[in-house]
């Protein structure tokens, strides 16, 4: 069992919750994309694992925390392995098409990123305890 596998079976376990077959695809599959995925991109790459459970599988992952959802423009969830799992990254988001991109941004630029977050939550008097910058556009097969 892979590293990936484990902490994910050791987080549902604290939660009193199984890792069944069908979770474990889903945990496969979204490690496997280059960012979040829908329930509905999800599907047809996951024949293991019916409609009708896909909907509860990614509810129980959310709220174990071991998926973020990420609400698109649109209204349309997609979800990925949280940061403990995946790393810490960016996002770029369609506003075309919807699709969204994982995007690594280097330590210096991460660092610049770092700096303006707290500048901007320090002058609201708010303790910033992370960020996420997602970058709205155009991607290149829509352009």
């Amino acid at each position: 069992m892979s590293t990936l596998h484990r902490q994910v079976e050791a987080r549902l376990a604290e939660y009193e919750t199984r890792y069944t077959r069908g979770r474990r695809s889903v945990v496969d599959a979204l490690a496997a994309a280059d960012g979040p995925r829908s329930a509905a991109e999800l599907t047809p790459v996951l024949l293991d694992v019916p409609v009708s459970s896909m909907y509860r599988t990614l509810s129980v992952l959310e709220d174990a925390g071991v998926v973020t959802p990420h609400l698109s423009t649109k209204g349309v969830a997609r979800y990925e392995l949280a940061e403990w799992l995946a790393g810490h990254h960016h996002h770029l988001v369609c506003i075309e098409c919807g699709r969204v991109e994982d995007v690594d941004v280097d330590d210096v630029r991460e660092g610049r990123l770092h700096q303006l977050v707290e500048a901007i939550a320090e002058g609201s008097g708010f303790a910033a305890s992370g960020h996420a910058l997602e970058i709205e556009g155009t991607c290149e097969r829509c352009r």
